[in-house]
This record gives C-alpha cells, sequence and structure tokens, in this order.
C-alpha cells in the first residue's frame, strides 16, 4: 500500500511539473506575441505622428509598420554586438591602442586664448592680406 501511494504522489508530482512547465511556456508565446503587436502598433504610431509632418510622407496601417521594422532589422542588424567571446577587457586594450596616435599633449594649448585675444586677429588679417596680394 506504501508504495502505491508513493507512485501516485510521484505520478502527480511530475504531471503538476509539466502542467507548470506547459503554462509557463504558452504564457511566455503569448507575451512574445502581444509584445510583438504592442511594438509593431508603436512603430505605426510613430511613423503616422512624425513621417507625414516631417517629411511629407504618407501614413502607414499596422502591418506595413511590421514591415518597416522588420526592414530596418535587416538592414541595420539585430543589436548582436561583437557576441558573447568578446570580452570587455580585450575591447579597453585594443581601443587605447588605436587612439595611442591620436592623443597630443593638450598641455600646450593651455595660453591659445589669450595667443588670439592678442595676435590672433591681427595675424589672419596679415594672412588675409597676404592671399589678396597673390591672387
Amino acid at each position: 500500500m506504501e508504495y502505491k501511494d508513493h507512485l501516485e504522489r510521484q505520478v502527480e508530482n511530475k504531471v503538476k511539473y509539466y502542467v507548470v512547465k506547459i503554462c509557463k511556456v504558452l504564457f511566455f508565446i503569448v507575451l512574445g506575441l502581444a509584445i510583438a503587436f504592442l511594438v509593431g502598433y508603436v512603430v505605426m504610431r510613430l511613423w503616422n505622428w512624425l513621417m507625414p509632418e516631417l517629411f511629407g510622407l504618407p501614413t502607414v496601417g499596422y502591418w506595413q509598420a511590421v514591415g518597416i521594422l522588420i526592414l530596418a532589422k535587416i538592414i541595420f542588424g539585430f543589436g548582436g554586438g561583437e557576441g558573447p567571446r568578446s570580452s570587455s577587457k580585450s575591447k579597453t586594450r585594443s581601443s587605447s591602442k588605436k587612439c595611442v596616435s591620436l592623443r597630443r599633449d593638450f598641455s600646450e594649448w593651455q595660453h591659445y586664448d589669450e595667443f588670439w585675444k592678442a595676435e590672433g586677429e591681427e595675424a589672419y588679417n596679415n594672412y588675409l592680406e597676404r592671399i589678396k596680394k597673390e591672387e
């Protein structure tokens, strides 16, 4: 009798587990579909609000907005980045190596404003006169 009760509880627990799992899967499928429809609706509303006013384009329907969204995703990508294999450490190292040649010592620019006030306008006017003489 104990074995039979134990077996019934095991079967009951398995059924509960699978019912809960199926309910969760169905819930997330419905949630995903609802979000997809909502995103399409938002794109349609934004398009119809902005594009005719700004660029004189016609308004679009729901399925046209979904098509525009899909086309934009195909053209501009799905935002995957470099993937899970890339690490933030390698990104910072490679970007810092690339910028070494672009970095300058800006300490020599600390007196630039003073120079421009004192000599800049006069030097610019002399430059303009030289150009006029050459022409």
